[in-house]
């Protein structure tokens, strides 16, 4: 069996937590306190998470969504095939090494998601997204 190689480790933010980021030929996995939080391997609920929560939000003329948490994009993917050209999807993630990641690391793993002109990347806690009052989404994921 091929070995875990650990690729990066970061503290969390605002958490005594270590959120690490591993590899194993073509897998990866991002664990925080040794807990698996996602695997490239299995991400049939971020699609599914996408798929449910954008299909009302998919027929209106310029849907906006936000997802809370990147992950390693699948989730985002998901969003961005079900919605049309017009969307906007935000996504607030509170640590800035997954987004990071997310442009190099694991970029090819969903398809580059976060190169579609449709997403904006926001650094920091959801709850302060949802509650600024300018925003009105037609769809919250909290991935």
């Amino acid at each position: 069996m091929i070995p875990w190689e650990l690729l990066d480790s970061v503290q969390v933010p605002g958490n005594s937590g270590e959120l690490r980021l591993y590899k194993r030929g073509r897998e990866f996995s991002i664990r925080v306190n040794g807990c698996e939080l996602m695997n490239s391997s299995a991400h049939g609920s971020e699609d599914a998470l996408a798929e449910l929560a954008c299909a009302k939000a998919a027929g209106r003329p310029n849907p906006k969504v936000l997802i809370g948490g990147l992950g390693m994009g699948y989730t985002l993917a998901a969003a961005l095939k079900r919605l049309g050209s017009n969307a906007c999807v935000v996504v607030a993630e509170l640590a800035p090494a997954v987004i990071e990641w997310n442009r190099k690391l694991l970029a090819a793993l969903a398809g580059h998601p976060l190169q579609d002109k449709r997403c904006t990347i926001r650094e920091g806690d959801v709850a302060v997204v949802i509650k600024e009052k300018r925003n009105n989404y037609d769809a919250i994921l909290l991935d």
